[in-house]
C-alpha cells in the first residue's frame, strides 16, 4: 500500500452522539449537519468550512458510521462508554510521485476507559464498519486514542 508523501487537501469531521436536541451546534459559517445511522439518532457532524469538499463529506459519513459501530463494538465487549466519547476523522488527499492517494487519521476520545480496552473496541469497529471495510488495504489509516 502506498502512503501519501504530500497532503494536498484534508477534510475533517467531528462526531459526537447528541443526546440533547437543544444543544448548541455549529456557529455561523460552519457546515453543521445532523446525520443518522442505523439504530442511533442525532449524530452531530460539524464541519470546518461552510462549503465542504468531498474529503470532508467522506470523513463525515465515515465517522457517523464508525461512531455508531464503535458503540456496538463496546456493547459486544460489555464496556459502557462515557456520554462524551467522540470520533474525529481527517481524510487526506495527496500524492506520492504521480499517484493520487487517500489517507485517514482517526482520533478516538473515550475519557475514563483504559487505552487497551479502547484499542480493542476500535479494532473491532473497523472490522464491522462498512466504510472501514471498503477502504481496507487501499488507504493508510492511522489511529490515535485519547482516554484522558
Amino acid at each position: 500500500m502506498e502512503k501519501i508523501e504530500k497532503v494536498l487537501a484534508a477534510g475533517n469531521a467531528h462526531i459526537t452522539v447528541n443526546r440533547d436536541p437543544d444543544a448548541q451546534r455549529g456557529e455561523f459559517g460552519v457546515y453543521d449537519l445532523t446525520l443518522t445511522a442505523a439504530g442511533v439518532e442525532n449524530l452531530d457532524y460539524v464541519g470546518t468550512e461552510p462549503h465542504p469538499r468531498a474529503e470532508q463529506l467522506f470523513a463525515g459519513a465515515w465517522s457517523a458510521c464508525y461512531t455508531t459501530v464503535f458503540g456496538m463494538a463496546a456493547q459486544l465487549n460489555k464496556v459502557t462508554l462515557p456520554p462524551d466519547y467522540s470520533v474525529d476523522i481527517q481524510v487526506n488527499i495527496g500524492q506520492t510521485g504521480a499517484a493520487w492517494l487517500l489517507g485517514a487519521q482517526f482520533d478516538i476520545r473515550v475519557p475514563g476507559v483504559e487505552k487497551k480496552v479502547v484499542q480493542k473496541i476500535a479494532h473491532l469497529a473497523h472490522q464491522i464498519c462498512p466504510y472501514s471495510k471498503s477502504v481496507r488495504g487501499n488507504i493508510e489509516i492511522a489511529t490515535n486514542i485519547v482516554t484522558a
